[in-house]
């Protein structure tokens, strides 16, 4: 089963996919994108890294993102991938426009083929006010073109409001056909 999980800023989605993650007595792969390139981000990962199970097991992947998700998904496992947007942070960092559709293509392809339960947590940076510079609109145009692409593939769409979990895709049910 595929997750995918949105919601602005401090709205309880990696809390949320911590706690699907932890609702079993299965293996747990965190799969982790963020830098800390200053303070402030160091502070932001410490204490994710604090709430976690010790026992759950945690890789780091700032830019091939489709490839950690290959290597950790298996049947009877949960990974959880936080967060997208970092990740595609990383890309622009990159700016090398062929790395970007790469790494996008392999995530796409990874999620199609995954086996387990995957959670996606990303960051909707679509519902607020256009931004003033080329670079800003061309990332949140990227992340709404990637969640679209996404939400297509995951059985499971959340929209976190906060911490509230809205469902705007259920689970398909056994038998009945999807969209």
């Amino acid at each position: 089963m595929n997750l995918l999980v949105l919601g602005g800023v401090r709205s309880g989605k990696s809390r949320y996919a911590e706690h699907i993650a932890g609702q079993g007595d299965v293996p747990v792969v965190m799969i982790v994108t963020a830098t800390a390139g200053d303070e402030e981000m160091a502070a932001r990962i410490a204490a994710h890294r604090a709430r976690r199970p010790q026992h759950w097991q945690v890789a780091e992947e700032p830019v091939e993102l489709g490839r950690a998700i290959s290597r950790a998904t298996a049947p009877g496992t949960v990974v959880i991938v936080d967060c997208l947007t970092l990740w595609l942070s990383n890309l622009f960092a990159l700016e090398d426009a062929k790395v970007l559709e790469r790494e996008r293509a392999a995530l796409k392809s990874a999620v199609a083929a995954s086996t387990g339960t995957l959670v996606l947590v990303s960051n909707e940076v679509g519902c607020g006010i256009v931004p003033t510079n080329a670079l800003a609109r061309r990332f949140r145009d990227e992340a709404g073109i990637l969640h679209q692409e996404l939400a297509r593939l995951c059985d499971q769409v959340v929209w976190m409001v906060a911490g509230l979990p809205v469902v705007i895709k259920a689970p398909a049910r056994q038998g009945a056909e999807r969209a």
